[in-house]
């Protein structure tokens, strides 16, 4: 069955639709934050590697999996997520809501080729300039309040 038709009914049962998404992110030569940007396959517009939840993997196991095959990117995924937006996701016949976990995805290589090359570009912004390329409000926002801090998370403390 097609995912659209599955999404359809999970959103018509009033169920939650989750995907998860990846914020690649670098510190350059001057010490700035950059996060990487992709290019939407059909309306070209700028977004985060996104997809849908991964049988069998974790919520940052399927984010550096989108980062690798949408954004040609491998790296270390942040513990916690950076937080979560809700957009509403075009299907073939309709639109329906999702909430979106994002992870951070610290960058340890660019590839040259990856799966996804010949469909998407890809960027390397500010925050402040991320933000201002994305169409939705929410990650949007997360994107610009992204600070040097908030990659230095601690490891959890065990009891």
């Amino acid at each position: 069955m097609p995912k659209d038709k599955k999404t359809i009914r999970k959103a018509n049962k009033g169920e939650r639709i989750a995907q998860v998404a990846a914020i690649p992110f670098r510190v350059n030569e001057g010490g700035e934050l950059q996060v990487m940007l992709v290019t939407s396959r059909g309306t070209r517009r700028f977004i985060v590697p996104k997809g849908w939840p991964m049988k069998g993997k974790s919520g940052r196991q399927a984010a550096l999996i989108e980062a690798r095959e949408e954004a040609g990117v491998r790296g270390k995924a942040l513990k916690r997520p950076a937080g979560s937006y809700c957009y509403w996701k075009r299907l073939s016949t309709s639109f329906v809501h999702v909430v979106v976990t994002a992870y951070l995805i610290e960058v340890t290589e660019e590839l040259e080729a990856w799966q996804e090359a010949g469909a998407r570009q890809r960027a390397w912004l500010t925050p402040t300039d991320a933000a201002v390329l994305i169409d939705e409000p929410e990650l949007s926002t997360l994107i610009r309040n992204l600070t040097l801090a908030d990659l230095l998370q601690p490891e959890p403390v065990a009891a």
